[in-house]
């Protein structure tokens, strides 16, 4: 399923809004997490997740935590969460279950997205908060795979206001779906992405927007994201001929 025509100027149609035409191309390489994102089989995940997500009760504006360890678990997740007409809370993956739970009071979630290494601090984490159900990106004890989300039978996805709806619960405030792309935007300066880049993403999903807002830009302009967490950068960057990288200070730079 696509996109409704009325998430116009949201961050999923600015993001995935040519990515059935760019079919089976990379989009996101996630080398910690050992995964591929082609541009088409990432929004129809994203979709159809989003879809299952309504169907298991999601509602418009409800926030969900995003309680992860890699970029491409954090992509899959945050776009979904955004798709349903939910608000992602990232939360840094080093916590513990009692600052979890803190947090997901604290923004009042109702659900929990997790992957299995972090599953077991997840679930300790929701049995002390209002969180009622954990989905997790793989199998784990006490929690909804998230390829169960994407079988359930599509059901339309909410019309969003881009200005208004909020995107992202961070600690020091919200993010409305203006003010993500705007980052997006503001990431985009000094490098002005193209088809032709390879970005190498060195950030690591944490509490803040920048990871998600580095990947949605990347998508967004059909450039390949490689995202690593740590190992031979210089390898790396000589293997996918990578054009961008990004800086420890929160900003991109080219270096060809």
């Amino acid at each position: 399923m696509k996109p409704t025509a009325s998430t116009t100027g949201t961050v999923i149609h600015e993001v995935f809004r040519r990515a059935y035409e760019r079919g089976d191309r990379p989009a996101l390489v996630d080398l910690r997490g050992g995964h591929v994102y082609g541009y088409r089989r990432l929004v129809t995940e994203v979709t159809r997740a989003a879809s299952g997500l309504v169907r298991r009760g999601a509602r418009r504006d409800q926030v969900v935590g995003v309680h992860v360890s890699t970029a491409g678990a954090q992509t899959l997740a945050v776009h979904t969460v955004l798709a349903a007409g939910g608000v992602a809370a990232p939360i840094d993956p080093r916590l513990g279950a009692g600052e979890v739970a803190a947090w997901l009071r604290a923004c009042d979630a109702r659900t929990l997205i997790t992957t299995p290494d972090l599953a077991e601090t997840a679930t300790l984490a929701a049995e002390e908060s209002r969180v009622r159900q954990v989905v997790s990106l793989g199998a784990a004890l006490d929690t909804i795979d998230f390829r169960s989300l994407l079988t359930l039978e599509p059901t339309a996805l909410p019309a969003l206001d881009a200005k208004r709806q909020d995107a992202l619960v961070l600690a020091d405030g919200r993010m409305s779906h203006a003010d993500l792309l705007a980052r997006m935007a503001e990431l985009d300066l000094p490098v002005r992405l193209a088809e032709s880049d390879v970005v190498l993403a060195t950030w690591l999903p944490d509490g803040g927007c920048e990871l998600p807002a580095l990947v949605g830009l990347g998508v967004s302009k059909g450039a390949l994201v490689v995202a690593v967490g740590g190992g031979d950068l210089p390898g790396t960057s000589h293997d996918f001929s990578v054009t961008v990288v990004t800086s420890p200070r929160g900003t991109l730079e080219r270096i060809r």
